[in-house]
């Protein structure tokens, strides 16, 4: 997974991502950090309405359904791993 990149949310046994609680604080949690793309449950995104408009200018906030998509956006190039690693 990139070192940028977080994420929450439940996920269920076929993969449908169902929304949590606490958006609000895992999204300021994630800027501290210095993380720049959190992916959220999509259920979650009337939340963002809560969060302050310099944590959503400083995140790119990205609601999903699927944790494939998820999977398929957060991991880093094989290429790039490996090189690092070396």
């Amino acid at each position: 997974v990139r070192a940028d990149v977080g994420m929450t949310g439940e996920v269920t046994l076929n993969g449908r991502v169902l929304p949590i609680g606490g958006v609000k604080q895992k999204l300021l949690a994630a800027q501290r950090a210095g993380l720049s793309t959190v992916f959220i449950p999509q259920r979650n995104e009337p939340d963002l309405d809560d969060v302050p408009a310099e944590v959503l200018e400083a995140l790119e906030v990205k609601p999903m359904t699927d944790v494939a998509e998820i999977v398929a956006q957060a991991l880093e190039p094989l290429t790039e791993a490996v090189d690092s690693a070396a």
